[in-house]
């Protein structure tokens, strides 16, 4: 018994140490997730030159220029502060000064309201690239740690210095940040420095992307895997890693197969704005599902859904409703079952949509856009504001999600081109003060420099928007039938085929001349069996 009990004794040991050995990848995944980043090695709260008092924001970027003397110079070199982008592959000029959209149009003589997105202060022509001063670049936007600091919307580019009421009639006062404090509590940049603006493109919270809104500031596990607060807890940076302030990824060229692999310092592009820079070109223990990786991106099937955290996204915006008024003559709100905006008398008709199915198109990251100059193909409808490029068959394509904006906008009939809309601004021009269509598309003309022939309507066009955010967790992803089945998610596009899905006539003929010629040989085999047998039988009987 002593033996036995010696035995057991050993037994219970070791599965007591192999249980904690299994428990060792979780209990340092635990760390890994809850773990601080690294501390800073400067404590800004000590420098002399942020003591203050600063009377505007450009005083602060000046003494922040004070220790870090190259920061502006780097600032100004990239297409957040340019707003320019030459396309190496199509040749166009691109950037938010130059490409007109299917949401508010361009910001060509909207500059105060559309400039308040700039990291920089005070531009208010775009006829002119942003101001020249050293100080005018906004370090606090970037790096403000307290949530205090706020660009005020109206004021290109400015935090506001007094008291002013935002939202426009709501009663509410933004009060001005206090710039000594903001000063001294700078780091790095984190979700909700670069959601101040990425999240509110387009005029509110989620309009644009689809897969960028407010809920990513505090987003749960099951809302992205990467950027959980109680999981890895990324920022933005983390993936879209700079060099000398030119911030990785770019929907105007992107990395829409990264054959790199994972990011490998001195091997290769030291970027991260990808997918395989992390989990490489074969991310599955299952090779049947590596074998995927060729053809689809990794978003297709690891973000099944956009505007999943309870922000709607805007899906369809019709300008040619704008203007009309109640019966008293004041500017209509109006909204839908869901409570969302449906109708406003400055912008028109909406529809929103939450938790939304991408969809797809062969994607090689080159993305072409119509330029206010161009003359439209009026024969083609929608009109295409940009356009994706790929194919199935030129080896740099994989199938990726989309959000597809839709709506109405301006063009001139005559000339056949886009029309850029003057709609902000106190002048009787503007759209958002008289509501008169003529005047706000003569005004635009004239700055964006095309010619108006006065004559105009509205023309349906269509937006894509890469789905690359909102990345579902592992067992939320698209399982086969999503894909390979009749309803497939992907019906319709061309170059792929997929058992379940799709059909062949000439492989559907030999697949079924291939049973028929199996069930005849089978009928043949029967019969020679049963023929050779009675002969022997007979055979037998002689």
């Amino acid at each position: 018994m002593e033996g036995l009990s010696q035995l057991l004794s050993q037994r219970r040991a070791v599965a007591i140490l192999l249980f904690s050995l299994l428990l060792l990848p979780l209990l340092s995944s635990e760390a890994l997730a809850s773990a601080e980043r690294a501390p800073t090695t400067a404590d800004h709260t000590k420098f002399e030159a942020l003591k203050g008092p600063f009377n505007s924001a450009p005083e602060v970027t000046a003494a922040c220029l004070t220790c870090h003397t190259e920061a502006g110079e780097q600032v100004r070199a990239t297409t957040h502060w340019t707003w320019l982008y030459d396309h190496p592959e199509t040749g166009q000029q691109l950037g938010k000064s130059k490409v007109i959209n299917s949401f508010c149009g361009m910001v060509v003589t909207n500059e105060a309201r559309c400039t308040s997105c700039h990291v920089g202060y005070g531009w208010e022509d775009m006829s002119q690239p942003p101001p020249a001063a050293k100080n005018a670049v906004d370090c606090l936007v970037c790096h403000d740690t307290t949530g205090e600091y706020w660009k005020f919307p109206t004021l290109a580019g400015f935090p506001t210095d007094i008291p002013r009421e935002w939202p426009k009639g709501s009663g509410t006062l933004v009060l001005p940040p206090d710039l000594v404090k903001v000063a001294r509590n700078v780091g790095a940049s984190d979700r909700e420095n670069c959601g101040s603006c990425h999240f509110y493109g387009g005029g509110a919270d989620g309009v644009k992307h689809g897969d960028l809104d407010s809920s990513l500031v505090d987003p749960s596990h099951e809302l992205d895997v990467h950027m959980a607060s109680d999981g890895l807890d990324f920022s933005c940076s983390d993936c879209h890693t700079s060099w000398g302030h030119n911030v990785a990824g770019s929907r105007y060229q992107v990395n829409a197969k990264d054959t790199l692999g994972i990011d490998v310092p001195g091997h290769t592009d030291l970027g991260r704005a990808s997918c395989e820079s992390c989990h490489g070109s074969e991310p599955h223990p299952q090779a049947k599902l590596n074998d995927h990786v060729e053809k689809l991106a990794c978003q297709t099937c690891h973000i099944p859904a956009f505007a999943r955290g309870g922000v709607a996204t805007k899906m369809w915006w019709d300008w040619s409703t704008a203007g009309k008024l109640d019966e008293d003559g004041q500017p209509m709100a109006l909204k839908d079952e869901n409570g969302h905006v449906s109708y406003l008398s400055e912008k028109g008709n909406f529809r929103h949509g939450e938790n939304v199915t991408p969809e797809y198109a062969w994607f090689n990251g080159t993305v072409e856009y119509t330029l206010i100059d161009a003359k439209l193909d009026l024969t083609q409808s929608p009109v295409h504001i940009n356009r994706v490029e790929g194919s199935p068959g030129d080896g740099d394509s994989r199938i990726w999600p989309f959000k597809v904006m839709r709506g109405k906008q301006p063009y001139d009939t005559v000339y056949e081109t886009l029309l850029a809309t003057h709609v902000f601004g106190k002048d009787d021009s503007s759209l958002w003060s008289n509501y008169d269509w003529p005047k706000a598309l003569k005004t635009g003309s004239e700055w964006s420099g095309i010619p108006f022939s006065g004559e105009y309507d509205f023309i349906e066009t269509t937006m894509h928007w890469p789905i690359t955010h909102m990345v579902a967790p592992a067992d939320q992803a698209l399982d086969c039938a999503a894909c390979h089945s009749a309803n497939s998610r992907l019906a319709g596009l061309p170059g792929i085929y997929m058992p379940g899905h799709s059909s062949n006539p000439w492989l559907n003929r030999i697949g079924w001349l291939a049973v028929l010629l199996t069930l005849l040989g089978v009928a043949l085999h029967g019969l020679a069996r049963r023929f050779f047998r009675r002969r022997r039988e007979h055979t037998k009987e002689r």
